[in-house]
């Protein structure tokens, strides 16, 4: 099979070379619609930057990618990728190493963003965040050969991994929410996509059935404020014999908290409430929060080495992480 030209991509969208050039190689002079335009074309013509010409251009670029599919305002908000990142900036700073991050609305808009990448030789390698089930974006880097390392949920799709176990810690904090004498729970978790939302889902199932008590059917949220509101008043709503829940972020649970408030409910006194992320923020509210522990600095760290090695040609170990602690404090009447 011919191999697609960029003449030939330009032929099909009906622009010039140059402006079809400028478009695979993220260069301003194109308005977004051509530039998407061209993009779709190459996908769809199957076609890849020269090799030989890009390896002329430097043996690396210096520097590795992070794409995260958040809104702005919801990862500006989110305390977990701020320590990631300053996790991985603790790894690279010492090779003098550059960190590329771009935020995406979706998975399609990612992988153009690691073809792009790719086509003008940005990045060394790649950290990936939020594995989804039945994930596209694991073939397509192995398809780039571009180095990549996924940074938490379970061991999957074949790529190196940093490992959290999110089915252990759902388990402990089900077992300490049943020794308070909770027979009815319910969780309010993130994107139902997303392989470690998954992962949280059945353990909470799980561990649930094997104690004999009632486990709500998860609550999905976005992840913001708005939604974690609204999960809230829908769970009161349907499940008024609940007496504990769960919230995936300190996002979740400080939007939760006010819903519990305007409900006239007193944790723990009525609803016993535990985040899934520890904050100094809940040192500051009463009651205290019960909440789970864990390092995202770490995280970012040991998967920013591990990406390191893996760009170096170095063999790759999967690292698994320890099992987060769940700090108990007041509002589970600890």
């Amino acid at each position: 099979m011919k191999r697609a030209r960029i003449q030939d991509i330009a032929d099909a969208v009906g622009v010039s070379a140059a402006a079809a050039s400028f478009a695979l190689n993220g260069k301003p002079g194109v308005s977004e619609a051509v530039r998407r335009k061209v993009l779709d074309a190459a996908e769809t013509m199957g076609w890849q930057p020269n090799v030989a010409a890009r390896s002329l251009a430097g043996a690396r670029a210096g520097a590795i990618g992070l794409v995260i599919a958040r809104t702005t305002d919801s990862f500006g908000t989110e305390n977990f990728f701020l320590r990631l990142i300053a996790g991985i900036e603790q790894s690279i700073a010492s090779r003098s190493l550059s960190l590329v991050l771009q935020l995406v609305d979706s998975v399609e808009a990612e992988i153009a963003t690691y073809r792009r990448w790719y086509s003008e030789h940005r990045v060394d390698g790649v950290l990936l965040v939020d594995l989804r089930v039945d994930d596209p974006r694991p073939a397509v880097l192995t398809e780039l050969s571009l180095p990549a390392v996924v940074i938490g949920g379970p061991e999957s799709f074949g790529l190196p991994h940093v490992t959290i176990s999110d089915d252990a810690a759902m388990r402990i904090i089900v077992a300490h929410l049943v020794a308070q004498g909770h027979t009815h729970i319910a969780y309010v978790s993130g994107l139902s996509e997303l392989s470690h939302t998954q992962s949280r889902i059945d353990a909470f199932e799980q561990a649930s059935a094997a104690a004999g008590i009632i486990a709500d059917p998860a609550y999905s949220t976005d992840y913001s404020a708005a939604d974690g509101s609204r999960a809230t008043i829908e769970l009161l709503i349907r499940e008024p014999r609940a007496t504990a829940v769960i919230f995936d972020n300190e996002v979740l649970a400080i939007a939760g908290l006010s819903e519990l408030a305007d409900a006239g409910l007193a944790v723990p006194e009525q609803m016993a409430v535990v985040a899934w992320e520890d904050s100094p923020i809940w040192l500051a509210l009463r009651p205290h929060l019960t909440a789970l522990r864990r390092d995202p600095t770490v995280l970012g760290n040991d998967g920013a080495t591990a990406l390191l090695a893996a760009i170096d040609g170095e063999p790759v170990q999967t690292v698994a992480e320890p099992v987060p602690t769940l700090i108990i404090r007041e509002s589970t009447g600890g």
